[in-house]
């Protein structure tokens, strides 16, 4: 594929796609902006080579409706701070003040579209859609590694109608990660949490056959352990069995849906390690209800919020003999004090392990490990965590496959 070397980008206007999909925190300021920070060398590559650049990127999940929370407009106040120059951003991503504005572009000028999931033509790959957007340029920059992985129009649409290349953060990430799927160190060692689990139950499958040990833990975790037909209290999926009509649930993250994964997942293979015990609490978190118990001792009631000290133990002694760790997902809701236990302690105990080459993916993962002071001690911070894990497990990308 191209990357920013192949093109003369010399008084051209070039839509870069990229990844701001950060966190918010209640007041809709940022709170963690490693996404931004990583795409400013491609951004500012474009300005000194006298292009006119158009940035485009989503936020949150409007599902194709404007959602003012989800304005871009923390973005372009960072951004701004960050190159320390004027980022003009817009209130639409397509229509005639965007037409308007994209041909008046000076050379050095940065525009920021609004939210391009605003529009339902984004999720759904529209061609129309792709070839408005792609009206706006005369060349593609894929920037947006942690959404390579979607089949979305401003990711696998445009290039179709563009000249296309892979900005210097997809570039490196492509390289970073091409080594690891090629040539791993072994032992191998796969941490797996969160709670996206409808994307990650193949991803799992895969990585049993790559690598040496699969550590899992949050909601993944209770996926399988539901599958292995164990209680867990209110699971995210344990609480979705039956329609109101009394019929099987069938969604993609009922019990049952999950058991029908779970069925091409060989759950005695010796490889997969799941949470033996974890932290619980009820469904609401009450102050005055905390307690440790084993997998299997869940009542009717309660939740798990963390795994637990026992797993900690069992998971730190397999990370100990690690030559190569990848991870992906928060083991436990890290966000809240009393659950960051396990995210912590893991946190802790890969960097103690200084032999092993270390990888960590997600935006989730990322804010954890950073409230802890840790991020700094990986060797390699991937702005994906789904895009991460597919790739590793050899899956083609769509936003990569499209520049090819």
């Amino acid at each position: 594929m191209k990357t920013l070397k192949d093109f003369n980008f010399k008084n051209k206007r070039v839509l870069v796609r990229c990844d701001f999909n950060v966190q918010l925190n209640e007041k809709g300021r940022i709170a963690e902006d490693f996404r931004i920070k990583e795409t400013l060398p491609t951004i500012e590559y474009l300005i000194k080579k006298g292009a006119k650049t158009i940035l485009m990127s989503h936020l949150g999940k409007p599902e194709g409706k404007i959602v003012n929370e989800l304005r871009l407009n923390p973005i372009a106040k960072r951004l701004s701070e960050l190159l320390n120059r004027p980022v003009k951003k817009l209130d639409d991503c397509v229509g005639k003040e965007v037409k308007k504005e994209v041909e008046r572009i000076q050379t050095g000028e940065i525009i920021l579209l609004e939210n391009i999931q605003f529009n339902a033509g984004e999720n759904k790959n529209d061609s129309n859609f792709a070839k408005t957007l792609a009206s706006y340029a005369d060349i593609f920059i894929m920037e947006a590694f942690g959404q390579s992985h979607r089949n979305y129009a401003s990711i696998a649409g445009i290039p179709k109608y563009l000249p296309a290349a892979a900005g210097f953060l997809l570039e490196k990430e492509i390289k970073v990660l091409s080594k690891v799927l090629e040539n791993p160190v072994r032992p191998l060692i796969v941490i797996v949490g969160g709670v996206k689990i409808e994307s990650k139950i193949g991803v799992i499958s895969r990585f049993l056959e790559i690598a040496d040990h699969l550590l899992l833990g949050g909601e993944v975790a209770n996926a399988i352990l539901i599958g292995k037909g164990l209680s867990l209290g209110k699971s995210l999926i344990g609480d979705k069995g039956m329609t109101e009509k009394g019929e099987e649930d069938k969604s993609s993250s009922s019990p049952f849906a999950v058991a029908r994964v779970i069925e091409e997942i060989n759950i005695t293979n010796p490889k997969l390690h799941l949470p033996v015990d974890g932290f619980i609490s009820l469904e609401k978190r009450q102050e005055d209800y905390f307690r440790e118990g084993a997998i299997g001792t869940i009542k009717k009631e309660e939740k798990i919020f963390d795994i637990g000290p026992e797993t900690i133990k069992i998971f730190s002694e397999i990370i100990k003999e690690a030559k190569m760790i990848l991870w992906s997902g928060p083991l436990g809701l890290s966000e809240e004090k009393k659950f960051e236990k396990g995210t912590k302690e893991t946190a802790e105990n890969i960097v103690k392990n200084k032999n092993a080459f270390k990888i960590i993916g997600g935006g989730d993962t990322i804010a954890a490990v950073d409230k802890f002071g840790l991020l700094q001690e990986f060797d390699h911070v991937s702005t994906g965590g789904g895009a991460m894990l597919e790739f590793l497990s050899g899956e083609k990308l769509p936003g990569i496959e499209a520049l090819k």
